[in-house]
Order: structure tokens, then sequence, then C-alpha cells
């Protein structure tokens, strides 16, 4: 017999029911609402932002995150510099995407602030490296939306791009080009 007492807690524990499978189901990327940027210095002080603005990705209901970015994308503000990087630097024409894949094992049931941190794998110009990421991540309603807690470093060296930095040095007449990079994220996922 359903009294008062029982249709509340049938109400609850639906609600409950509700919330846990949202965290548990399969995610999409919002590409409009998210973004990658990443900084580079020349010169040894003049710092620049830049973002790779096409990018998908999923989030899988066992966890299993996946990136694509989009390289041919680029964009520094300037169309001369943004061919150059397509062409010289990430030579988009063998290697038009970038991927990073992660298992993400910590709970993201429930509404709040949490701080993950995960060992990612990232694919660029063909070569696969293990990197860090700590995130700063919190579910409203259904949206997952990950935030970069502190930048990741992406050394050039890593990937066997220090050619094509040295040749956009060389065309942009400039004294240094930093291997360097700060990469900074903000990733909506759909359910």
């Amino acid at each position: 017999m359903l009294n008062r007492k029982n249709i509340i807690n049938l109400l609850c524990g639906t609600m409950l029911l509700g919330a846990s499978s949202l965290s548990f189901a399969d995610m999409t990327l919002n590409s409009d609402r998210s973004s990658l940027s990443f900084f580079s210095v020349k010169k040894g002080t003049a710092g620049e932002n830049h973002t790779i603005p096409k990018l998908s990705g999923t989030l899988s209901s066992a966890g299993d995150l996946k990136i694509v970015l989009d390289l041919k994308s680029v964009h520094t503000k300037n169309p001369v510099r943004d061919e150059r990087m397509n062409k010289f630097l990430f030579e988009t024409n063998k290697y038009p995407e970038a991927t990073l894949t992660a298992k993400i094992t910590d709970d993201l049931s429930g509404d709040g602030l949490k701080i993950i941190e995960t060992e990612a794998s990232l694919i660029m110009h063909g070569i696969e490296k293990k990197i860090k990421v700590s995130a700063t991540v919190i579910q409203v309603g259904n949206k997952v939306i990950a935030s970069s807690t502190k930048p990741v470093i992406i050394s050039a060296l890593d990937f066997k791009l220090e050619g094509g930095v040295a040749k956009l040095q060389e065309l942009a007449k400039l004294s240094s080009i930093a291997l360097s990079v700060p990469v900074s994220f903000v990733l909506v996922f759909d359910k």
C-alpha cells in the first residue's frame, strides 16, 4: 500500500537512480562549449595565446575518455602563421589530428567539484606519449565540465616537432621560439 512515506521514498529512490545513471551514461563532447588553448613564447619574452577550436570526443559509461583535436583548425589570430603551423609544425597533410585517451576511474557521480588526476596517452605527429592531466570536474544536471587545474606542458622534443619549430623561427626571423608550451582546456560533455 502506498502511503505518503512510501511515495516520498519511491520518488527519492527514482531521483537517485536517475542521478546515478547520469554519471555512468555515455557522454559526447560539446565542441561549441569546449576549448583548448596553448601559450607560446618567442624572442624570450613575447607570449601569445593560440587555440585549437575543433575538438570532438566521448566519455563512455566505463570511464573511457577520448578527445580528438583537429590540428588543421589551429587559430593564432594570424592566417599566415596558421598556415605555417599546419605545413611545417604539425604537418597536417600527414598528421591532421592529435588524440588523447585516458581511463577515468574517479567517481564522478553527484553534483559538486572534484579534482581528478590521471595519466593520459597523447598521440601527436605519429608519436604516443604518456602525460599527467589534472582537472577540476563538476557534474551539473546532464553535463560534466572538466577544466585544467594546472596546464599540461607539452614539449616539441617529445613529439619530434623541433624541426618544425626551427622552420617557423627561420620564416618569422625570430631569435627563439620556446620548445615547450602550456596547454589549458575546458571540456563540456553532454549526456
